[in-house]
């Protein structure tokens, strides 16, 4: 039901609203609008009005109403309605929208793409979820890992633009943000296809021709791969500016009459709302553009008073944009910082602006750089023509949108940090592989149908290798680990604060907010502090029994990542709801009965045999103070590293810097020997992340499976139970390797390993013993042990 939501519902919606927003711009703009526009346009209404309405918390929730209102309007007032669509444009969105929704629906599950590339999606999100309710108002929040990140983001005056159009969907759907994240990037690639439909109607006369256009410069490979990793503010941007150049010639013809002005200012004020005030470098050109065509009128007054019109319709309707941008300026250092490379590995090459990368990652360059040379070199051909078509077309729309693509991509490169910089060439690639395209038609269209038919099958063949390999390597999220972590989020809401010791932006910053929640290695507002010294370095996920003390007993509730090797949270600490990735225990108020707590065991093996001096010596501090000592009792771990596999072949993977760590990328399979200590049910886990199926049996009874687990170092995934006598075992798995599902072809961003084999991994019950008996715990394998007051 979730997918459907997300995949039909959603955009649907969205759709329509925009639409009926659209109509009423056209209606009150007394302009006729080309059907393919109307969609865009009203999409930027809704980026106008919900800018206004989170410019205050007061007004926030009037979001989603306000839009809901301007769009009823604009379909009221369009009454009869008249089916005058445009069949090619709505097949162009289609194909454009089904293109981008691959990757996601073709998993059969409602995700996410972009998971550990990218957490900025973490952070959008949290920021939506404030700005929906309280728009830029953060002061009321207790101290978390979600009012931290909204402090260095949305109190500074991040622009909002391109979160709202989702936020008000959200609403009306009903459905949590993240799995309406990815029909929302690809409802934005839908705006800006139908953009380029337009823009290049004088240069390619022919419906049918226009929409290949759209359908295929939409997917520039630079452009996608930005999509599959969240960025929301980059597929917003594109189709915002293409919708400006395709209005310029339409509503700067009658330059006298001021309301004709609005859709062109509705548009420059989206743009703004998008970028904030760094908008402008790229609306420069359109405006130097606009004053040409208004002088070009004949009438200098009417020119004149149309562009101040143009000017203050733009300024008014950029007013949140520009207030935020008053806080928002003071703390983008990182926009012209040379060293600021985000999660960037190098600098792009300029050469991706073009629209052709053939590699599943965006960031490191194709294998073949010869081959993409070469049809580089052929896009940049066809490009030239295409911008030669649009002058003997007069097509000054499209040489007005190359002049703001060049100058405000060439600017952000240059002057901008390599992360902003991508950014840029990541907008401008669409309208680049566009013009490109557009020459191809327009020499197709002049009777060189050999010769351009050639030029564009290079083009359209190395746009969709590129894609194909990028869906080959998405990073698909979790989402059943996820919604779990939504399920906690809303069942213990309140019940804070609440500690997450797995790194998990999306828990800590977006699912558990509600429980006031702090990431151990997270932005956070307090030290949590390790038992060895320090803090948990970012990425990291301790286990609890490696964390201080104090640092623990300061939370009233802990969300645990299930493992094998994990250790039980101290004795004040009761399991209250078990899932199948986490636990969430609590404690009660008021004073812990704790003296000390004598950690045993290790990383991946919680339990260990301490010394009966240590024993004895928290049994003389529990009795010095009339308590108990308190203990779990552990059977050890089975752990298993993958450098002690006995493969069935030699080309299982290849190792990364960690020797410990498997990186299957081909179809493959392992055994891997043990010996249980007793009999037992035993839990089998497996550590580390896979993109493809992994199989498990052991002596040949099947495990179980599980397809694309993606996790960060540390993390364990139960893969199944066994019962298991004394003995020697073999845990055979295989990998199935890369087939038709989205990222299965990619290497696992983390290695596989290690593999536990455990006993009695959700029953840790705690045992108390008086201090006149502790040496009856001399010699046994435990988790902890406490001294307690009495």
């Amino acid at each position: 039901m979730t997918l459907l939501i997300a995949w039909v519902l959603f955009p649907l919606v969205l759709g329509l609203l925009s639409l009926g927003c659209g109509l009423l711009l056209a209606r009150t703009a007394d302009l006729h609008f080309p059907p393919a526009l109307l969609v865009p346009a009203g999409f930027a209404v809704i980026v106008v009005v919900g800018g206004f309405a989170t410019l205050s918390g007061a007004t926030a929730r009037l979001a989603a109403p306000a839009v809901v209102a301007f769009a009823v309007a604009g379909l009221a007032l369009s009454l009869p309605w008249k089916v005058r669509g445009d069949g090619w444009a709505a097949i162009a969105a289609l194909g454009v929208f089904a293109v981008f929704a691959a990757p996601i629906v073709l998993s059969g599950r409602a995700t996410f793409s972009g998971y550990i590339k990218l957490d900025d999606t973490a952070t959008y999100l949290a920021m939506l979820d404030r700005a929906m309710q309280h728009g830029y108002d953060v002061a009321s929040l207790a101290p978390s890992t979600y009012e931290a990140t909204l402090k260095t983001s949305l109190a500074y005056g991040y622009p909002l633009g391109s979160l709202v159009p989702l936020g008000v969907g959200r609403a009306l759907v009903g459905q949590d943000a993240a799995w309406l994240w990815q029909p929302y990037l690809s409802f934005l690639a839908v705006v800006l296809a139908l953009g380029l439909y337009q823009l290049f109607s004088a240069v390619v006369r022919s419906r049918p021709l226009r929409a290949v256009i759209a359908f295929l410069a939409a997917q520039a490979a630079l452009f996608y791969g930005y999509a599959l990793w969240g960025g929301i503010k980059e597929l917003a941007t594109a189709g915002m500016l293409t919708l400006a150049a395709a209005l310029l010639s339409q509503t700067m013809a009658n330059p006298h009459r001021p309301r004709r002005l609005l859709p062109l200012a509705t548009a420059f004020a989206a743009t703004a709302s998008i970028l904030s005030i760094g908008g402008i470098v790229w609306l420069a050109p359109l405006v130097v553009g606009a004053a040409v065509l208004a002088f070009r009128s004949g009438k200098l007054r009417g020119a004149i008073r149309g562009l101040v019109a143009l000017a203050a319709f733009s300024a008014i309707l950029a007013i949140p944009a520009l207030l935020a941008a008053t806080k928002w300026l003071s703390h983008s250092g990182a926009f012209t910082s040379g060293d600021e490379y985000g999660n960037l590995v190098r600098r792009l090459s300029w050469l991706q602006v073009f629209g052709i990368w053939p590699h599943g990652d965006f960031r490191t360059p194709p294998s073949d750089l010869t081959v993409t040379h070469v049809l580089v070199a052929i896009v940049g051909a066809a490009l030239v023509v295409g911008a030669v078509a649009a002058w003997q077309s007069r097509a000054f729309d499209v040489l007005a949108a190359l002049a703001a693509a060049g100058f405000g991509c060439a600017v952000y490169v240059v002057a901008g940090s390599p992360w902003i910089g991508a950014k840029a060439l990541a907008s401008t690639a669409p309208l680049v592989l566009a013009t490109a395209l557009a020459g191809s038609g327009f020499v197709f269209e002049r009777g060189r149908r050999v010769e351009a038919t050639l030029a564009a099958a290079f083009i359209a063949g190395g746009t969709l290798w590129s894609n194909v390999l990028q869906y080959r390597d998405v990073y698909l999220a979790p989402s059943s680990r996820l919604s779990e972590l939504a399920t906690i989020g809303h069942r213990f809401a309140g019940q804070g604060p609440t500690l997450m010791t797995e790194y998990e932006a999306y828990g800590a910053r977006h699912f558990l907010r509600s429980m006031t929640t702090e990431g151990a290695s997270e932005l956070r507002r307090h030290f949590i502090y390790l038992r060895a010294g320090g803090v948990a370095d970012t990425g990291v996920s301790p286990d609890i029994d490696e964390i201080e003390l104090d640092s623990v007993l300061s939370y009233r509730t802990l969300v645990l990542r299930l493992s094998g090797a994990a250790s039980r949270p101290p004795s004040v600490y009761a399991p209250i709801w078990t899932g199948r990735y986490y636990q969430v225990w609590q404690r009660p108020s008021g004073p812990t009965p704790i003296l000390e707590h004598l950690s045993l065991g290790s990383r991946y093996q919680p339990a260990a045999v301490p010394t009966c001096g240590e024993v004895l010596r928290l049994a003389r501090l529990a009795a010095a103070h009339s308590g108990l000592l308190a203990t779990v009792e552990r059977t050890p771990a089975i752990v298993i590293q993958p450098s002690g596999r006995v493969a069935a072949r030699a080309s299982v993977g290849a190792y990364g810097e960690d020797s410990d760590a498997l990186y299957l990328s081909r179809k493959d399979s392992l055994d891997l020997r043990f010996t249980a200590p007793a009999s037992g049910t035993y839990g089998v886990w497996v550590g580390g992340s896979f993109r493809s199926r992994l199989r498990a049996w052991v002596d040949g009874e099947a495990v179980g499976s599980l397809r694309d687990e993606l996790t960060w170092p540390g993390n364990f995934v139960r893969i199944g139970d066994v019962r298991l006598g004394a003995g020697r075992h073999v845990l055979r798995l295989r990998y199935t390797g890369p087939d038709l599902s989205p990222g299965s072809a990619g290497t696992p961003p983390f290695g596989l390993g290690p593999f536990v084999v455990a006993r009695g991994t959700d029953s840790r019950p705690v045992s108390y013993v008086d201090p006149a008996d502790a040496r009856s715990l001399c010699g046994k394998s435990l988790d902890w042990v406490e001294a307690l007051r009495g």
